[in-house]
Formats: structure tokens, C-alpha cells, sequence
């Protein structure tokens, strides 16, 4: 246990990496993924077959694959704005098609007469969506939405083999450095991210119970 305990400040900090990575990618994926979600709603076939496009590609692709292609691929045409930023952006990307499903069927879940009462009105689209179908598909999608950031907590792993320096990366350095405590590093770094995960799992729980009050 003394190689838990003595480097517990670099798993610490192993951990902040973790979190900067999940709530920079999170955040990404929730505006792109939103954006897309209302696109495949679109009025517009442009715009529903671009969304189409986007969410097959990027949903079907690894993750370990966009990263290599953002890591490797763009700073070779002049797109190079460091390590961090651009494993962020493969995993924002990437977690973006899954948020647009989430998000597209939210509004499936919203009462048809809702945007027909909007549009009734005078409403257009995006006032529609915005104003009327959105809010009420939030409430439905936060189960899905929590899976999602889990899973994206998860992913975060992957950045350790690009030399950034977050949980799973401490975790194989204390394991050359300490392979006869490889159980309590394993189980130390395990923990870490079970926390992560039933703070997000509670976070969606309390969230989904406030909005079923407010809904009352």
C-alpha cells in the first residue's frame, strides 16, 4: 500500500487531468451534439442529411482512430494547438454523435401538439425549438445523457498513450515503478473513477428529480 499512499499526490493530479479532460470534451460534445441533434430536426434536407452524415461517421468511427487522426493529422496541415486541446477535440467530436441521439430522441419524446401550438402561432423553427421542444426534451434526455458522459469518463483513458499525464497514465507509471503493488494501484486508481462516475450517476439522479417536481 505504501506505493498508493506515497504517490497519492500524483494520482491526484493524474485525476485533475482527468476531470479537465471530461468536462472540456463534455462540454464540446454538448454544444456540437445539441446543434446536431436540432439539425437532424430540421425542416431543411440540407441540413437533416448533414446531421445524418456527421452522427453516421462519427459514431461508427473509434475513438482511438479520431485521436490518432487529430494527433497525427492535423498539425502536418498547420491545425496544431497542443496535445490536450486536440485529444479534446477528438473525444468532443466523437461523444457529440452520441449526445445527438440522445438529444433527437428527447424531442421524438415531446408531444407532436407542442411545436404544433408554436407553430400556430407564428413560432418559427428555431424559436420553436428553442423556447418550446428543447426545455421538455432536456428533462427526457438526462438518463441517456448521464451514459453518455460515463462512457466519455471512461475514454479518457486513451489520452494516456499521447503523453498526457492523466489517472490510467500515473497508474501504468506506478505500475513499472511498483509491480509488487500492483493491486492496491489498480484498486486506488478503480476507486478514483467509480467516484467520477456515481457523482455524474448522482448528479443526473437529483436533476432528473428536481425537473419531475418542477414538471408538477
Amino acid at each position: 500500500m505504501d506505493a498508493l499512499t506515497d504517490n497519492i499526490d500524483l494520482i491526484l493530479d493524474g485525476f485533475w487531468q482527468t476531470l479537465k479532460l471530461l468536462a472540456a470534451s463534455g462540454l464540446l460534445a454538448l454544444v456540437l451534439g445539441t446543434l446536431v441533434g436540432v439539425a437532424r430536426m430540421s425542416p431543411v434536407g440540407v441540413l437533416r442529411g448533414s446531421a445524418v452524415t456527421y452522427v453516421t461517421v462519427f459514431r461508427n468511427t473509434p475513438l482511438l482512430v479520431l485521436i490518432f487522426l487529430t494527433y497525427y493529422g492535423l498539425p502536418p496541415i498547420g491545425i496544431d494547438f497542443g496535445f490536450f486541446v486536440m485529444v479534446t477535440m477528438a473525444m468532443g467530436v466523437y461523444t457529440s454523435a452520441f449526445v445527438a441521439e440522445a438529444i433527437r430522441s428527447g424531442v421524438n419524446g415531446v408531444g407532436i401538439g407542442q411545436a404544433e401550438a408554436a407553430r400556430s402561432i407564428g413560432m418559427p423553427f428555431t424559436l420553436t425549438m428553442s423556447q418550446v421542444v428543447l426545455p421538455q426534451a432536456f428533462r427526457i434526455t438526462v438518463p441517456p445523457m448521464a451514459s453518455v458522459f460515463i462512457a466519455l469518463t471512461k475514454n479518457t483513458s486513451l489520452a494516456s498513450g499521447f503523453g498526457i499525464a492523466e489517472a490510467t497514465f500515473r497508474l501504468s507509471g506506478g505500475l513499472r515503478d511498483f509491480p509488487g503493488d500492483r493491486w492496491w494501484l489498480f484498486g486506488g486508481v478503480a476507486l478514483g473513477y467509480i467516484v467520477i462516475v456515481e457523482v455524474i450517476s448522482l448528479g443526473a439522479t437529483l436533476l432528473e428529480r428536481r425537473w419531475a417536481v418542477t414538471a408538477r
